[in-house]
């Protein structure tokens, strides 16, 4: 059993970096295996997120093995289908999983938490930025104060599916 973790590139390789790292450090969370989900027009950040995620868990001793599936720009349902085929294959062998929705385009969040209810998750985590003016730069140079780490699950009080 692992812990495996899906995210989103948006239009700021910084918000999926930042995410991940307030994840790690804040939760603890390693994972093994991240799939980052990109649309088309996003895609040519997949290689910096990627040296993002790899830098930040070297940081804290780990190494997972990182993927992108691509998907065309506004294929919710195209990006829907495919996270949840890696989330029931990942379910299916008892681990632990956590979508950050964080960094995600409005058609790859909904894609997300569309079929969600049917698959059930361990964490959804969204890295809240009170003032965005000036939030394109590393995690740990905008103040923690402004930033706060969210588990839709955990609030929802929901638990384990």
């Amino acid at each position: 059993m692992g812990c495996k973790y899906i995210t989103m590139l948006g239009r700021s390789g910084w918000a999926l970096v930042n995410s991940y790292y307030a994840v790690v450090r804040e939760r603890g969370y390693q994972p093994d295996e991240v799939v980052i989900f990109a649309e088309e027009g996003t895609a040519d950040g997949l290689e910096a997120a990627s040296a993002g995620i790899r830098a930040v868990s070297a940081k804290y001793g780990f190494q997972p093995e990182i993927r992108s599936e691509i998907v065309r720009d506004g294929g919710f349902i195209e990006a829907g289908r495919k996270i949840t085929e890696i989330i029931k294959e990942w379910k299916a062998s008892g681990n632990k999983i956590a979508v950050d929705i964080t960094p995600g385009r409005k058609a790859l969040v909904a894609g997300a938490l569309v079929p969600l209810n049917n698959v059930g998750v361990d964490h959804i985590f969204y890295l809240q930025i009170d003032d965005t003016s000036d939030s394109a730069k590393p995690y740990m140079m905008i103040p923690l104060g402004r930033q706060t780490l969210r588990d839709f699950i955990e609030e929802a009080g929901v638990g384990k599916q």
